[in-house]
């Protein structure tokens, strides 16, 4: 019976005891969230201000012109480009230039050969000397009607005859235009290889000065009419394209200020301006095309160069914005430190929007009136993170 009621007290003192331990007790993580947040003021002595330089100022409304800074990517200029191919077919005979050659408007690429080339030089020939026999055959009926030796009815019968041959020229001269010929590459009066002109042969010409950037015939190649046997770049004007936003749109417009700053060229930044914004935009990144013209007589930027494209937005307004040194990052975030007294200072997350040569607008975060750090907030930001540091 004694041994019952020993074992009894045993367990009821146990369950006590059990009971107990999972009352008051709590978890690390529980603890911790107990703890009160510790506010993100830095405070310092007076002499510490003085010391660092620790300079605020009121923020205020202020005129901003907002600047788009977006990455970009430089482009041939389309207008100074030209695929160059013989308007005939034939074989490659001759071959004048080589990639990466500068060639001027007009100068010789290559020559083609073909029958088809022989055939239009000449029927054209055939052409220019009946149109000078029927035209000389008129003159002479002409006169001699004049001396009253000649007979109206001839005259008559060698002017149609002198019209004919005149439209007969006109509309082989227009077959020798379409290929690129001129009167003088048929005819050899301006051409020291006049034989080698008049025989099956075209000389296939450069539409416009530039750099030879592709190269796709051999000799002896057979080529088409379509065929693309030189690619030719004029990179003293060149294109710069990037993406802007679509909520972005309405304030750029066609003909706004844009600077370039290539990556290969930090410090040589090229001024341009805006030449045309796409009329689609794209599904998925919400986005549309922009592009801007800048001067290249230098030659420095090439296609496919990359860069930063900057663009003014001419529509001035007022807006918040403190100087960009007033600005600090912490994981990524943006801040800026609010005098709340003498000596003490507030961390205050910021909204950033555009920038404008050393300041920056600030959309939410400040109001107009706090006092801002300009100068000293690095010292604050390292200030603060000692402390939170330290109390970890």
């Amino acid at each position: 019976m004694i041994k019952q009621r020993a074992s009894c007290i045993l367990a009821s003192l146990s369950l006590a005891a059990a009971l107990a331990g999972c009352g008051p007790e709590k978890n690390g993580a529980e603890q911790a969230s107990d703890q009160p947040n510790r506010a993100a003021v830095v405070t310092l002595s007076g002499a510490s201000v003085k010391a660092i330089g620790l300079v605020t100022e009121k923020v205020t409304r202020k005129p901003f012109v907002h600047t788009f800074i977006i990455p970009a990517k430089v482009t041939a200029n389309q207008d100074n480009e030209a695929q160059v191919g013989s308007l005939v077919s034939g074989r490659v005979c001759k071959v004048f230039v080589k990639t990466g050659d500068i060639v001027k408007a007009g100068q010789e690429l290559m020559l083609v050969e073909g029958l088809e080339i022989g055939e239009i030089k000449a029927g054209f020939l055939s052409a220019k000397a009946n149109l000078e026999y029927q035209k000389s055959n008129y003159e002479r009926q002409k006169k001699l009607l004049e001396e009253n030796v000649g007979a109206q009815k001839t005259l008559l019968e060698t002017l149609n005859e002198f019209q004919k041959a005149r439209a007969e020229y006109n509309a082989w001269k227009n077959k020798i235009n379409a290929v690129e010929l001129s009167v003088d590459d048929v005819t050899g009066d301006k051409d020291s290889l006049a034989e080698d002109r008049n025989s099956g042969t075209l000389a296939v010409k450069s539409p416009l000065s530039g750099i030879v950037v592709e190269r796709n015939v051999v000799l002896g190649q057979f080529i088409e009419a379509a065929t693309t046997a030189f690619k030719i770049v004029n990179l003293n004007s060149i294109w710069v394209e990037s993406q802007i936003y679509e909520k972005d749109i309405g304030k750029i417009n066609g003909k706004a200020p844009a600077d370039f700053l290539a990556t290969a060229y930090p410090h040589e930044p090229l001024s341009g301006k805006v030449t045309y914004i796409g009329q689609v935009i794209d599904e998925k990144t919400r986005t549309i095309t922009i592009r801007a013209e800048f001067n290249n007589a230098n030659g420095k930027l090439k296609p496919q160069m990359f860069g930063e494209l900057r663009i003014t937005d001419e529509n001035t307004a007022a807006a918040l914005t403190i100087p960009a040194e007033a600005l600090v990052k912490i994981d990524n975030a943006d801040f800026v430190f609010i005098q709340k007294e003498d000596t003490s200072f507030e961390k205050t997350p910021v909204t950033t929007g555009g920038a404008q040569n050393e300041f920056v607008e600030i959309l939410t975060g400040i109001n107009e009136g706090d006092a801002v750090v300009v100068k000293g907030a690095f010292y604050l930001k390292s200030e603060l993170l000692k402390s939170l540091l330290g109390g970890e």
